[in-house]
């Protein structure tokens, strides 16, 4: 297999054959992300994307194919309908392939199309969601605003495919902290995904986002007050059914829960890291890492 660049995928997708059919991100302007700046967006020629599945069928078996870069479903349907099949007819054994989507991608497809791609074995969506706060959405360059996230949450799962959604704790800096874990617990609700995982913004150097904190117009809560986030997200979050995970390397304090069914139990669990105020419960920073 040929990778280019930076190749990164959800960490549920950690035994899955990463299949990388895009360079890049079709959206790059996230002012806190730093994985592809300066790379142009690709989508790779589709014989050369034929050949690496040929050589990957080489391997052995795989259950689950993850599709990279940051937004492989940005692909036109005709060529990702036929790298599907293509998957199909030459991976043994394959049960599930997952894809990164932003709002604008998802938004690009018609319910029946997503469902065209569910029937070739699309089984998951993973959703950069970030924050359900409209004003820091548009600070952050996002490309969405609240309603056509919500609007992409739910046409995935219309289309019978699971969707993980993201979110970022600190991503409101001190002064919008508890407005942006309020807003992002409202829009998880609103959309009610099937799986939901929340990480702990690492300002990088490079990005805008950094040179707003060297210029003091940005201010990184403190561990326990992004644990705090955490919490409110928890606690203020309906769903119907969600299996919730705060288990990324860049988190200080790693959960997995099933809601609402585990909602209390997780919810005193971090209050209580909060009221000891004590730094050896979290994740060491040098342990952290995106």
């Amino acid at each position: 297999m040929e990778y280019e660049g930076i190749v990164i995928r959800p960490p549920s997708e950690a035994e899955s054959l990463i299949l990388q059919v895009t360079l890049g991100c079709s959206h790059n302007q996230c002012t806190f992300c730093p994985t592809y700046k300066g790379r142009l967006f690709q989508i790779k020629d589709l014989e050369k994307i034929k050949s690496e599945i040929d050589e990957a069928s080489l391997y052995g078996h795989f259950r689950k194919v993850f599709l990279a870069d940051g937004d492989a479903l940005i692909i036109p349907q005709p060529k990702l309908l036929n790298i599907l099949e293509y998957l199909q007819e030459k991976i043994s054994g394959l049960r599930r392939v997952g894809i990164y989507g932003n709002a604008k991608s998802i938004l690009r497809k018609s319910v029946s199309e997503l469902k065209e791609l569910k029937e070739r074995k699309l089984g998951i969506v993973y959703l950069g969601v970030e924050t359900g706060d409209e004003e820091l959405l548009r600070k952050i360059r996002k490309g969405a605003t609240y309603a056509q996230m919500v609007e992409a949450g739910h046409r995935v799962k219309e289309a019978g495919i699971a969707l993980s959604a993201t979110v970022i704790l600190g991503l409101g800096g001190i002064d919008q902290s508890q407005a942006h874990a309020l807003a992002t617990a409202r829009i998880l609700s609103e959309i009610d995904p099937d799986f939901a995982s929340a990480l702990t913004l690492m300002v990088v150097p490079g990005t805008p986002l950094h040179e707003d904190l060297k210029q003091g117009l940005f201010t990184l809560p403190s561990p326990f007050q992004l644990l705090e986030e955490l919490r409110t997200i928890i606690a203020h979050s309906n769903f119907s059914a969600c299996y919730f995970t705060s288990n990324h390397a860049s988190n200080y304090l790693p959960i997995k829960a099933r809601l609402p069914r585990d909602k209390e139990a997780v919810v005193n669990l971090i209050q209580e890291v909060i009221r000891r105020g004590d730094p050896s419960f979290l994740r060491p920073e040098f342990l952290r890492g995106l």
